[in-house]
């Protein structure tokens, strides 16, 4: 019996032109994506891009612990015990605070995404089960737990914040975009977008009940198990006919580069 669910593997393996294989021991680890990536500022000096690292901790430790109401340029200053003005010479708007805070933790997070799908340590299918895996562990972190649903919240009412989540979403599904693509060459650009996008708000909606300190928190290595078995047969078996048609192709999600 086991010889014969190994067999079907290879030959599946071999319809998708991939070649399974197991993890190297000494596979790359992801970055935790409470390591924010700041940018390389190249216009200002050493002390300058100190300081702007030191105000977007600040930013985001208030963010996390406090909410984004309490996130004013003021209370970001004595965070950080520097002058309102000198924080100002940084970040004149909380808009343009916000805006750099967002992109340095997405990068992050993009880090530990990328480092998974673009590894050639796994095929397609496990690097699909990993980037699965690895979602559903980062929604139990603190900072992703309070981070996102205030964001969500608030793009409700914030056409600022609103616009911010849908370029951070837009690219954040491109990692797991490029696996579904190379597991799945067949189907079509959009149709693996709309698998993507779906695949990520699926596991990401856990934080609001398995995430940190939530009631089902200590569930979350089953939610993984099973999110994972679902995920790759969807990937593996859809076919274009079942999602294709129903694709809004003129939707802005589509026209991801």
């Amino acid at each position: 019996m086991r010889g014969g669910a190994n067999l079907k593997k290879k030959d599946l393996n071999r319809k998708n032109g991939t070649k399974c294989a197991r993890p190297k021991r000494n596979a790359v680890i992801p970055p935790s994506s409470a390591v924010m990536i700041f940018p390389t500022w190249a216009d200002t000096t050493a002390k300058g891009r100190k300081t702007r690292q030191l105000i977007l901790r600040a930013a985001l430790s208030i963010l996390v612990d406090e909410g984004y109401r309490a996130m004013s340029l003021r209370r970001v200053a004595t965070k950080c015990k520097i002058r309102f003005g000198n924080l100002t010479y940084h970040y004149p708007t909380r808009e343009e605070l916000v805006s750099e805070l967002l992109d340095s933790v997405l990068r992050g997070y993009e880090a530990g995404y990328e480092a998974i799908s673009d590894g050639r340590d796994l095929c397609p299918e496990d690097r699909l089960v990993r980037l699965c895996r690895y979602t559903a562990e980062e929604i139990r972190s603190k900072q992703t737990t309070r981070l996102f649903p205030e964001l969500w919240a608030l793009s409700n009412h914030d056409k600022f914040v609103f616009e911010r989540m849908h370029a951070l979403y837009r690219r954040g599904i491109v990692p797991m975009r490029k696996v579904v693509e190379e597991l799945r060459p067949d189907l079509s650009q959009d149709v693996c977008t709309a698998l993507s996008l779906f695949i990520c708000v699926s596991i990401e909606v856990l934080m609001v009940f398995a995430g940190f300190r939530k009631p089902f928190e200590p569930w979350i290595a089953a939610f993984e198990s099973i999110a994972s078995r679902c995920f790759v047969d969807l990937v593996k078996n859809v076919t274009a006919k079942e999602v294709g048609k129903l694709v809004p192709y003129d939707h802005l999600w589509f026209n991801l580069s």
